[in-house]
């Protein structure tokens, strides 16, 4: 899935989200949209500080979130996957005990691959004893989707999490997914809490859901 790039041949931007800005403008009424890029670990700041109006930026609808912000109903759902190199002969994430999982910093898979583990018994919870099964593991933040890339194919990390619509741009012949399953995310259109602009956001993402615009949107990128 391409959600969205800048092509330095064009000096245009390209992708799903950028369909669904152009989309979701002229269903407003809007003639033009600016565009701003943002990094995972400042995209809340940029809407926080009013910077930008909406995010659509691969932002997952959670729990923590609403209490800044107000989001739409979800124009793509995704899940994480744990990714590989098929040098190590990892199959599993039982395998992964006391190794380095690599994360994109200001993402929700850190948070939900500890979850996810949890759940799977593999780690205890918060009111649990430490059982001596516990496999433990290192979860290790990277600022790009390169340098994690980049880090899983030197082996400076032993795996990676991310989105899986992202994590299937660097899956290579040499790499393999791990058969795990998380709970899926849904993406949203983010707006300030409150503000006048979610109500018309909402609405426009509602109506180009009900008239098939997305998923028109969503076949093409895929």
């Amino acid at each position: 899935m391409n959600l969205g790039y800048h092509s330095e041949v064009t000096g245009k931007y390209y992708g799903l989200e950028i369909d669904l800005a152009n989309a979701l403008a002229a269903e407003m009424g809007y003639k033009d949209v600016e565009f701003t890029p943002v990094q995972p670990e400042t995209r809340k700041d940029t809407l926080l500080n009013g910077d930008v109006d909406c995010l659509i930026a691969a932002y997952t609808i959670a729990d923590s979130r609403l209490e800044n912000f107000d989001f739409s109903a979800p124009y793509y759902t995704d899940t994480l996957k744990v990714m590989v190199e098929t040098s190590t002969t990892f199959t599993n994430i039982e395998e992964l005990k006391n190794k380095k999982i690599g994360v994109l910093s200001g993402s929700s898979a850190g948070p939900q691959i500890v979850e996810r583990m949890q759940e799977l018994g593999l780690l205890p919870g918060a009111d649990e004893e430490v059982p001596e099964e516990n496999i433990g593991f290192e979860v290790v933040k990277i600022d790009s989707y390169e340098e994690l890339n980049t880090a899983l194919e030197e082996g400076t990390i032993d795996a990676v999490c991310m989105d899986g619509c992202i994590a299937q741009t660097y899956l290579t012949d040499s790499r393999r997914f791990l058969d795990v399953e998380f709970t899926e995310q849904q993406y949203g259109v983010a707006t300030q809490k409150d503000s006048e602009l979610s109500s018309a956001v909402a609405a426009a993402v509602d109506k180009l859901l009900e008239d098939g615009t997305i998923d028109k949107l969503v076949d093409k990128w895929n």
